[in-house]
C-alpha cells in the first residue's frame, strides 16, 4: 500500500490567465446562477447575454417614451437642445427599427420561458442582477449623454453664446437630478447581491466542509491551508469582485460601442489609434502582470499563516507561559511575519515593474486626443467641444480596452482567490469520493455490537501500516481496553472505529453513530453556556435543571453552576476549568446522553483514583458498552479484555484476569 500523489494543479499551473482559469472561475461562480451539467455554461453565456439584450430593448422603449412624452410637453426646448435625439427615437418607433426592438424584447423573453425549470429556485439572483444591469446600462447612457450635453456647453461657453450655455447648463443640471439616484442604487443593489451570493456560497462550502468529516480529513491535505481564510475572506472577495469585473466588462463594451460611434465620426485616425494602442499595451501589460498571480496566491497564504500563528498563542497562552516559551513563540510568529515581508517584497517589485509600463501609458491618454484633433482645429475643421468630447470618448473608450492592465494587480488577486477557492472545492468534492487507486478503505457494517473481522489499520495516506489483521468481537455491557506504548495505534484504532480512519482493509461493525459516544482525552469545551456543554451535541434536547445538577453531582461536580453563575452562563470554559474538571464534565455528557456505547479516549488521565472509580462504576451500572485507551493499570479492572498492541502491527486479545496474572507472573 502505498501514498497516491495529489491530481491537483501545482502552484506553478496556476500561475496562469488561460482556459483552465476560466474553467475554474465557471466552476465556482455558475452554480448560484444556473446549475452545473454537460455544456451548461454554454447555456448560462446565453441567458446572460439575452439579459442584456432584454435590458437593453428595455431601456431603449423607457427612453423613447420619455423622449417622445418631452416632446409632446415641450416640443420647442426639446427642438433645441435635443433634435437629433428626437429625431432618431422617432425613426425607431417606425419599421423595421420598431421590430428591431420587438426582437430585443421577445426572444430573451422566450428564452427565459423555456428555461424556467432550471431557473425557478434561482429567480431571485436574477431579479436583482437584471435590476443591477439595467442601472449599469443606464450610467453608461448617462455618460453618452453627458458627453454630447458636455460638448454644445463647452463650445457655447468657448463661443460666448450665452443662451445657449445656460440652456445647456440647465440640460447638464436636469441630468445630474436623473444620474444621482441611478448612481446612488448602483453600487447599493451590486453590494447587496454580493452579500446575498456570498451567503449562498458560504452556506454550500459549509456544508461541504462538514459533510463526510470533511474539516477532519482536510487536516491531512498538505497543499490546503487556512480553510477558515478560504470560507470568510476568499468567498466574501470572490463574490464582491466578480460582481464588479462583470460590470465593468458590461460597461466596456458599451462604452466602446457608444463611444467609437462618436470618436469615429470626429476623427478615424484617432479611433483607429486608439484601438492599437489599447491592443498592445493590454499584450504587453499581461506579459508582466502574470507573475502576479502567483505572488498574490502566497501572500495570501503567508498572511493567514502569521494571523494563525497568532490564534494559536492566544488558544495556547496558560500552556506557553508554564514552559516559559515565550522566546520560541516569538521567534516562529517572526519566521512567519518575515515569509510574509519576503513575498510581498517580491509582489510589490512586480506592481513597481508594472507601474512603469502602466502609468505613462495612461498619462499619455490624457494629451493624445488633443494631439491628434489639434491641426483639425486650427483649421477650424472642428470645434472646441468636439475636442472635449472626443478626450471624454477616448477616455471612455481606452478605460474599456484597457481594463486588463488598468486592472492588473485586482485580477491577479482574484485570480489567486479563485485558484484558493478551487482547490479547496477539489479537496472537498475528493471527500464524496472512493479512495484513489492504490488505497483501499475498510468497510464498516451497522449492527448492534462491536466487532473487528480480519482488520489492518494505516494512516490516512497509507504511509505506515499501523494494525494487521486485528479480529475481536465485544459483547452488549462488556468493556474492552486498548494498551499498549504511545504511537502503537492505540487512538487510531478508536478513530476507525469512528469511521475518522479507514485506509486499510477487513471490516469494523459497530452500531449508528448517534447510538456512540466518544470522549478524547481533551474534551471539547463549546462555544457557549454551562448548559450547551451538558448537552453537545444534542443542543436542541429538552433538559431540566434538575436533570443538569443531577447529572454534574454524579461526577463530583455539583458546586460547578453556583460557581460560575448559572448554565446559562457564557465562559471560556477551556480556560475556566482544568482539564480534569473538564473530563468530569464530558462524563456528565455521557450520563445525560445515555448512549449504548462509549468510546473512551484516555478520558480519565487527568483525574484521581477515586474519580476514575467512580465514573466507570457509573458507566457499569449504566449497562454502557464501552472501550478504553489508556496506560493506567488502574483501568483493568473496570474491563473484561485487554487489547495489546506491540507497535509492528501484532496485537493480542487477553481476557483481564489473565492478562493480569501473566503481568504479576513477569513481575
Amino acid at each position: 500500500m502505498t501514498a497516491v500523489p495529489s491530481s491537483r494543479p501545482s502552484l506553478q499551473r496556476l500561475n496562469r490567465f488561460d482556459r483552465q482559469l476560466w474553467n475554474r472561475f465557471i466552476k465556482i461562480a455558475q452554480p448560484y446562477w444556473f446549475p452545473m451539467s454537460p455544456h451548461s455554461g454554454k447555456l448560462f453565456f446565453v441567458l446572460l447575454m439575452s439579459l442584456i439584450v432584454f435590458l437593453f430593448g428595455l431601456l431603449v422603449v423607457i427612453v423613447s417614451a420619455g423622449v417622445l412624452l418631452a416632446q409632446a410637453l415641450f416640443p420647442e426646448f426639446m427642438q433645441q437642445t435635443a433634435g437629433g435625439l428626437v429625431g432618431l427615437i422617432q425613426a425607431i418607433t417606425r419599421p423595421p427599427a420598431i421590430f428591431i426592438v420587438a426582437a430585443t424584447l421577445l426572444i430573451p423573453a422566450a428564452i427565459f420561458f423555456l428555461m424556467r425549470g432550471k431557473l425557478m429556485q434561482r429567480w431571485q439572483q436574477w431579479l436583482f442582477l437584471g435590476g443591477l444591469l439595467l442601472l449599469s446600462l443606464s450610467v453608461s447612457g448617462m455618460n453618452v449623454i453627458i458627453s454630447y450635453v458636455g460638448n454644445f456647453f463647452t463650445t457655447a461657453l468657448s463661443e460666448r453664446d450665452q443662451p445657449t450655455f445656460w440652456r445647456f447648463f440647465f440640460v447638464y443640471a436636469g441630468v445630474f437630478v436623473v444620474a444621482t439616484p441611478i448612481s446612488a442604487f448602483y453600487p447599493y443593489v451590486r453590494d447587496l447581491l454580493g452579500l446575498r451570493w456570498r451567503d449562498w456560497m458560504t452556506q454550500k462550502f459549509l456544508g461541504q466542509y462538514f459533510r463526510n468529516r470533511a474539516y477532519y480529513e482536510i487536516n491531512f491535505e498538505a497543499d490546503i491551508d487556512n480553510p477558515d481564510q478560504r470560507i470568510s475572506e476568499d468567498i466574501k472577495s470572490f463574490t464582491a469582485t466578480s460582481l464588479s469585473f462583470l460590470l465593468l466588462v458590461l460597461s466596456s463594451v458599451i462604452d466602446v460601442v457608444a463611444f467609437t460611434g462618436i470618436l469615429w465620426s470626429l476623427s478615424k485616425f484617432l479611433a483607429v489609434f486608439l484601438v492599437a494602442y489599447a491592443i498592445i499595451g493590454t499584450l504587453v501589460a499581461t506579459l508582466i502582470g502574470r507573475r502576479l498571480i502567483l505572488l498574490n496566491f502566497n501572500q495570501l497564504r503567508r498572511e493567514a499563516d502569521f494571523r494563525y500563528g497568532l490564534v494559536h498563542v492566544r488558544d495556547n497562552a496558560e500552556s506557553i507561559a508554564f514552559y516559559q516559551g515565550e522566546a520560541n513563540e516569538l521567534g516562529q510568529l517572526r519566521r512567519r511575519f518575515v515569509e510574509v515581508l519576503r513575498n510581498f517584497s517580491f509582489l510589490v517589485g512586480w506592481q513597481r515593474n508594472l507601474a512603469f509600463f502602466r502609468v505613462p501609458y495612461r498619462y499619455a491618454t490624457y494629451i493624445l486626443p488633443s494631439v491628434i484633433l489639434a491641426p483639425m482645429y486650427f483649421a477650424q475643421q472642428i470645434t472646441f467641444g468636439d475636442i472635449t468630447q472626443a478626450g471624454f470618448a477616448f477616455s471612455q473608450i481606452f478605460d474599456a480596452f484597457a481594463l486588463v492592465v488598468l486592472q492588473m494587480n485586482e485580477l491577479s488577486s482574484f485570480a489567486a482567490g479563485i485558484n484558493r477557492l478551487e482547490t479547496f472545492t477539489q479537496a472537498l468534492d475528493a471527500q464524496d469520493q472512493p479512495p484513489p487507486p492504490g488505497l483501499s478503505a475498510i468497510h464498516t457494517l451497522e449492527d448492534s455490537h462491536i466487532a473487528l473481522e480480519d482488520v489492518s489499520l494505516a494512516t490516512p495516506k497509507g504511509q505506515r501500516m499501523l494494525l494487521r489483521e486485528v479480529s475481536l468481537r465485544l459483547q452488549p455491557e462488556q468493556g474492552l481496553v486498548i494498551v499498549g506504548h504511545s504511537g502503537v495505534g492505540k487512538s487510531s484504532l478508536l478513530r476507525a472505529i469512528a469511521g475518522l480512519w479507514n485506509t486499510g482493509t477487513g471490516q469494523i461493525v459497530r452500531p449508528d453513530l448517534s447510538e456512540m459516544l466518544f470522549l478524547p482525552q481533551r474534551p471539547y469545551m463549546v462555544l457557549g453556556t454551562l448548559r450547551d456543554q451538558l448537552l453537545y451535541p444534542n443542543l436542541d434536547k429538552e433538559t431540566s435543571d434538575e436533570q443538569l445538577h443531577a447529572a454534574l453531582e454524579q461526577v463530583n461536580l455539583a458546586d460547578l453552576p453556583n460557581r460560575v453563575g448559572g448554565f446559562d452562563v457564557e465562559l471560556d470554559w477551556a480556560d475556566v476549568l482544568s482539564l480534569g474538571e473538564q473530563q468530569r464534565l464530558a462524563f456528565a455528557r455521557l450520563v445525560l446522553t445515555k448512549p449504548h456505547y462509549a468510546m473512551l479516549d484516555e478520558a480519565t488521565s487527568a483525574l484521581d483514583l477515586g474519580n476514575e472509580q467512580r465514573l466507570y462504576q457509573k458507566l457499569r451500572g449504566m449497562g454502557t458498552t464501552f472501550v478504553s485507551v489508556g496506560h493506567r493499570t488502574s483501568l483493568l479492572k473496570y474491563h473484561d479484555f485487554v487489547l495489546e498492541l506491540s507497535g509492528d502491527g501484532s496485537w493480542k486479545l487477553t481476557p483481564t484476569r489473565d492478562y493480569v496474572v501473566n503481568a504479576e507472573a513477569f513481575v
